[in-house]
């Protein structure tokens, strides 16, 4: 039961007094608050579900989040903001975290603007630890973002907010089917209704990194769908700040999970970034990036719950363009086939043309065009020595004739 410290502060479970509101979003109320007990301060985590879900979807999450979270709980790392407890107050479940001195990676770029490519690989190696010791414990985060990524003053990065993670064979949808997460972070193997699995947090940590090097998503669309339709079929937006991140990124946001960079290539990339290049080696020829940008929100945050049947028409417009990608694919290997056919069967008869003694075959004759060219280049020479000819032959007529005229012999 809740009550009232007699100072203005609701105590929740009958320990944890609130003091301040540290943030909101679409899955709850995070709020300062101190541990009677331990006389400490923690984060708690009212899960309010204010994303438009069904009563029966509610209670779903409400157990899932109850049980991820006691799972959340045994992660124990330097780079995860620690899950101590999961109490249940007026049929809502709270989680009672560790408060970590940080604010978001999504205040900070809102704020100071796009941060540079070094700084960010130094976020998303501490991330990328934090999803492994997650990840070896069999726990899909699902919801990387900005938002839960906490960055100190040392610009050290700790993931937080297990709200809406999973254990390894778990199923991502509710009871009907509904996905709940932020399109602009979401891997496309869950836009197509796939059980989440680790690679899922490796995408959204490209995306993640992505937005605090460029100020802004890799996919946003404004709206949820066309978003995820981004997301399924379309190129990440052109990096212009990225520089010797672009690479990293492109890895991680690989839409084929089996492709995709592993937490152990990425994490050989980022250390490559963050070191810079060797000394005395000459500096990478990067495209310098456009001026600075002014700070300001940054999309794709919000949480949102994508109905059954838009993922369903989601599937099957992804389908389809995969589809007819396909088959303009196939028609091109038809036609070389067909080509290389054409053209092995032709050998083929020269050979047995050439074995059996016969001549080799005459290559066809050239086209028709050319010979008339000739001939009226031909025609231009013989026409005038045809009439020089003539009248030379003429003239000596002429001549014969006089002459006989003149000596009488006509």
């Amino acid at each position: 039961m809740s009550a009232d410290t007699g100072r203005g502060h609701r105590v929740i479970a009958g320990r944890y007094a609130l003091t301040d509101v540290l943030g909101r979003g679409g899955m709850g109320t995070v709020w300062l608050a101190t541990d009677q007990v331990l006389e400490r301060n923690v984060a708690l985590k009212e899960i309010t579900f204010s994303v438009d879900v069904s009563a029966e979807e509610r209670e779903v999450l409400r157990e899932r989040t109850m049980r991820e979270a006691r799972a959340a709980a045994r992660l124990d790392h330097p780079h995860v903001a620690r899950v101590y407890d999961v109490v249940e107050e007026d049929g809502k479940p709270w989680l009672v975290m560790e408060h970590v001195s940080a604010r978001s990676l999504q205040e900070i770029v809102e704020e100071r603007g796009p941060l540079d490519p070094q700084a960010v690989a130094k976020i998303g190696l501490d991330v990328l630890d934090a999803l492994d010791a997650a990840h070896e414990a069999g726990i899909v985060h699902r919801d990387v973002k900005p938002a839960n990524v906490l960055v100190d003053r040392t610009g050290h990065a700790c993931l937080t907010d297990f709200g809406i993670a999973t254990t390894t064979g778990d199923s991502s949808l509710t009871t009907h089917g509904a996905l709940i997460g932020s399109p602009s972070y979401m891997a496309p193997e869950r836009a197509n209704g796939e059980e989440p699995r680790p690679p899922v947090d490796l995408w959204s940590l490209g995306a993640t990194l992505y937005a605090g090097v460029e100020g802004r998503p890799p996919f946003d669309k404004g709206e949820a769908m066309a978003t995820l339709m981004s997301v399924v079929s379309e190129h990440p937006a052109p990096m212009l700040r990225a520089g010797p991140l672009e690479s990293v990124l492109r890895g991680l946001l690989t839409k084929d999970p089996a492709r995709r960079a592993t937490a152990s290539q990425a994490r050989r990339d980022l250390q490559a970034v963050l070191a810079g290049p060797p000394p005395g080696s000459p500096p990478p020829q990067w495209t310098a990036p456009p001026p600075p940008q002014a700070p300001g929100p940054v999309a794709g945050d919000k949480v949102e719950r994508i109905d059954s049947e838009d993922l369903r028409a989601l599937a099957s417009a992804s389908k389809a363009l995969l589809g007819s990608v396909a088959r303009d694919i196939a028609g091109r290997r038809r036609e070389r086939k067909a080509e290389e056919r054409d053209g092995g069967r032709r050998n083929a008869q020269q050979r047995v043309a050439e074995k059996r003694g016969a001549p080799p075959r005459r290559p066809e004759p050239p086209v028709a065009e050319p010979r008339r060219k000739r001939r009226f280049k031909r025609r231009w020479v013989v026409v005038p020595v045809l009439t020089t000819v003539i009248v030379v032959a003429l003239l000596l007529v002429g001549a014969a004739v006089g002459l006989a005229l003149l000596f009488g012999l006509l």
